[in-house]
């Protein structure tokens, strides 16, 4: 119980003191015009309450990633606490923020064109087919797996569901951002957290009742407790498993979207920053319910080995601490975080092609010859096994990470900035993501090389990056 009180404090006391050194130290300036007042055109560039854009912003970043991701990690043990804290605090909260802020600076541009500005225009093109092929992967994948889920639950046949989730996804894609997902999402945003606070207070009263034994980080648990060690290292896995807990590279590319409708840069800290403190509570949460449901991380492991995937774990944890009213919660919860991450991926899909094509979209005959294409390539990837590309979303998350926290670290460095708060990251999310693609088992999208190789690949091309990073900063 220690040790999930201090990282849920830790997380908190982050936002008010190094979020506050970060917004300061980037410069936010409340009387600095945002795009959404001088671009104002009714359909992306609108203002939004700020309530409601943090929301929409958590809701965008999140996905099942605090909870799927987290509950994974909570396989390597008591560990996964640190990663979460220090990665969310230090790394993937500030990496957020300043992306966010410097899309707010540039117009609400789009990451691959914020990627390009500081890395140079030669790396323009490469980001954004990453990119792109990130969110179509991201889009695609959840419309098929909300479809499947439902389809076992409701008994319809699965072309019902996922021909209304396509519904769904065109009409938010399409219509003006406040329609929708700004009407929309306050209430899934009231599901997801109503789990995160419902699991998070049964937690608290099991706990000190003495109902549930909750592992304590010590020197003693400081080890990786997943099954077959050898071939899951902590090092790197973890940093890749737990991702959106922690850092995430697609959460810059949702960044844009709020970008377009903040009416001040005061409200930069709570809406960027904020939210991905408030994610890295809810992968805290969901991590020590997994350990603490089933006894530890030697027993989640045993359950995860005898098929029980992500989605079960919390079904069992929901239906058992909350009753069957809980059960419902759950599913519901695990329907809206994948469909409030894919509506929002295809809308990034959008702007991201009508910006490199500078074809405006405030005519809705724009969006529809934009999006036409995006969703006929969508609906015949349906019937596609996607297990092979998703297999690789993971490190191409990360790698984007990286990409981003250096293209930051150019920025804060060329402006007189502490470019360390975002070099340094960028280090060690390159080392983890080249150290992975190198060693993890092909199946995770790893080369499958051995450990010694991916530990000197990662060290060499975080140096290498950090030479060509200094390099660029001299010429500028």
């Amino acid at each position: 119980m220690i040790t999930f009180l201090v990282s849920i404090t830790l997380l908190v006391a982050g936002y008010f003191t190094y979020g506050k050194y970060i917004n300061k130290m980037f410069g936010a300036d409340p009387l600095r015009p945002t795009p959404a007042t001088e671009m104002a055109d009714g359909v992306d560039y609108q203002t939004l309450k700020p309530w409601k854009i943090f929301i929409i912003q958590f809701l965008n970043i999140a996905g099942l990633g605090p909870i799927f991701g987290a509950i994974m990690g909570a396989a390597y043990g008591p560990i996964a606490y640190l990663w979460i804290v220090l990665g969310c605090i230090f790394m993937g909260a500030s990496h957020d923020y300043v992306s966010g802020m410097l899309s707010l600076r540039m117009k609400g541009a789009s990451l691959n064109e914020v990627i390009g500005k500081y890395l140079g225009k030669g790396f323009t093109k490469f980001i954004t087919v990453v990119i792109v092929l990130l969110l179509f992967a991201v889009g695609t994948s959840f419309i098929s797996g909300p479809a499947g889920l439902l389809h076992q639950l409701s008994g319809w046949n699965i072309n019902v569901w996922l021909t209304l989730i396509f519904i769904y996804y065109i009409i938010a894609t399409l219509l003006p951002i406040d329609k929708i997902i700004g009407s929309i999402y306050p209430y899934m945003g009231a599901i997801l957290l109503f789990m995160a606070v419902a699991i998070g207070g049964t937690l608290l009263i099991k706990g000190f009742s003495g109902e549930l034994n909750l592992v304590e980080l010590t020197p003693a648990t400081f080890h990786n407790y997943k099954s077959n060690g050898s071939e899951y290292m902590l090092i790197p896995m973890l940093f890749i498993v737990i991702s959106c807990g922690a850092i995430s590279g697609f959460h810059a590319t949702q960044s844009p979207l709020m970008a377009r409708c903040m009416g001040n840069e005061k409200y930069g800290r709570p809406i960027f920053y904020g939210a991905m403190i408030a994610e890295g509570v809810v992968a805290c949460i969901w991590a020590t319910a997994a350990m603490a449901y089933f006894g530890g991380p030697e027993q989640l492991n045993a359950m995860a080995d005898a098929g029980n995937t992500p989605a079960i774990i919390v079904n069992k944890i929901c239906e058992d601490w909350l009753g069957s009213f809980g059960a419902i919660i759950a599913i519901l919860g695990i329907v809206v975080c994948p469909v409030t991450s894919g509506d929002t991926a295809f809308r990034s899909l959008r702007l991201i092609l009508a910006d490199a094509m500078g074809y405006s979209q405030k005519p809705v005959k724009n969006r529809i010859i934009i999006c036409l294409p995006i969703f006929l390539v969508a609906f015949v990837s349906c019937n596609v096994d996607f297990s092979i590309i998703w297999t690789y979303v993971g490190i191409t998350n990360q790698l984007l990470a990286a990409t981003t926290l250096w293209a930051c670290a150019v920025y804060l460095a060329t402006t007189g900035k502490n470019h360390w708060t975002m070099s340094l990251p960028a280090m060690f999310i390159t080392y983890m993501s080249v150290c992975f693609l190198l060693i993890a088992p092909n199946v995770q999208g790893g080369l499958n090389l051995q450990p010694a190789i991916g530990y000197i690949g990662g060290g060499v091309a975080a140096l290498a990056c950090a030479a060509l990073f200094f390099k660029k900063v001299a010429s500028r």
